[in-house]
């Protein structure tokens, strides 16, 4: 069994966070999102790993290298076009040699791999589409099943009296290698709208196996603030939570709560206090600094006495004295906030 993951896409919902980081290296706790793939990968014993690239791919690859660091096997595939779904995985042709569980690269969930495998094998099937409920399933493109559990059709974007049942896609797929003879080469093709649709034409064994636990696309800053937070409160799982350790440079005056996660080369002056938040590498948090339900990436420095709150900061930014950055905030790279302003539901790309 080998894995394709699908790690080209530009993350445009969710800039300005990506505009210096690939999505699927933006960190959930303080710990590249394809590690939660991996991850669950080992889990199931398939440590045959390839990724598929187009958007800044050498800092994907300078952070994963061959895999070897994480236990498994990683070969890269560059895309010099995005290629869509379906045409990734036939540019990845050379190197699939066998069943193969492909991954977009923008999920976050805990499934057991493994079930999803025994499944796939014991209905003898061509291809295997991992759907999850949703509450509004209007906002997505539905994917219909029969009582035995095979596919029966795909209705994309449906008006409310279209609704025929909650479950979507969840971007996650195995798929047997005779599905590559559906794709043509060096075109441009998606598994949703071209070859799923071919494969239910053709009326190829094609089965949904339904996922009602975690389950998350990081496509926005408000989901990717919640994965976040939902990795402190131990919602979700897959990796064990960073040891909470005290930094040399934390002030023993500091305030910071037993579930947050603070990376140890941070400075965090006396009075700070921070709570059930993510701060990355390096920040640097002055007195009497709050940060509540929030994420810090790297190299940040916040000044005395400002105030974070559900707000996504970042790296490199410079947060004034007595700022006041408020819910719905999402601040880019090297955004710079002067002394004592305020923002809040604001969305700010680098200055």
């Amino acid at each position: 069994m080998q894995a394709l993951i699908l790690a080209g896409g530009k993350g445009t919902r969710l800039r300005p966070l990506t505009m210096h980081t690939p999505k699927p290296i933006v960190p959930i706790a303080n710990r590249p999102l394809l590690l939660y793939q991996l991850e669950l990968l080992k889990r199931a014993d398939v440590r045959d790993v390839i990724l598929s690239l187009s958007y800044q791919p050498q800092k994907i690859q300078d952070e994963l290298g061959d895999g070897t660091d994480h236990s498994v096997r990683i070969s890269y595939v560059l895309e010099a076009f995005p290629l869509g779904t379906a045409g990734a995985y036939k540019s990845s042709a050379g190197l699939i040699r066998e069943t193969t569980i492909v991954f977009n690269g923008d999920v976050l969930l805990d499934i057991d791999l493994g079930d999803v495998i025994r499944f796939h094998r014991e209905h003898e099937a061509t291809a295997t589409i991992v759907l999850a409920p949703v509450p509004n399933p209007s906002n997505y493109g539905l994917v219909e099943t029969a009582q035995d559990g095979r596919v029966r059709r795909f209705i994309e974007k449906p008006k409310p009296e279209q609704v025929t049942c909650n479950t979507i896609n969840a971007g996650i797929y195995i798929l047997e290698s005779t599905v590559l003879d559906y794709i043509p080469e060096g075109e441009s093709f998606m598994f949703e709208y071209q070859v799923f649709p071919k494969l239910l034409e053709n009326n190829e064994p094609f089965y949904a196996y339904i996922w009602d636990g975690y389950w998350r696309d990081i496509g926005t800053a408000a989901i990717y603030l919640e994965a976040n937070l939902d990795v402190l409160s131990g919602r979700l799982k897959v990796l064990e939570r960073l040891p909470t350790e005290s930094g040399e440079k934390f002030d023993e005056m500091a305030g910071i709560d037993a579930i947050s996660i603070v990376d140890p080369t941070c400075t965090v002056k006396a009075g700070a206090q921070i709570v059930n938040s993510v701060v990355s590498q390096n920040c640097y948090i002055e007195e009497r600094v709050r940060i509540e339900g929030s994420v810090v990436r790297g190299g940040t420095r916040i000044g005395q006495s400002a105030t974070v709150t559900g707000a996504v900061i970042g790296k490199g930014c410079h947060i004034g004295r007595g700022v006041v950055v408020g819910s719905g905030s999402v601040l880019g790279d090297k955004t710079v906030l002067t002394d004592y302003s305020s923002v809040s539901d604001l969305i700010m790309a680098e200055r």
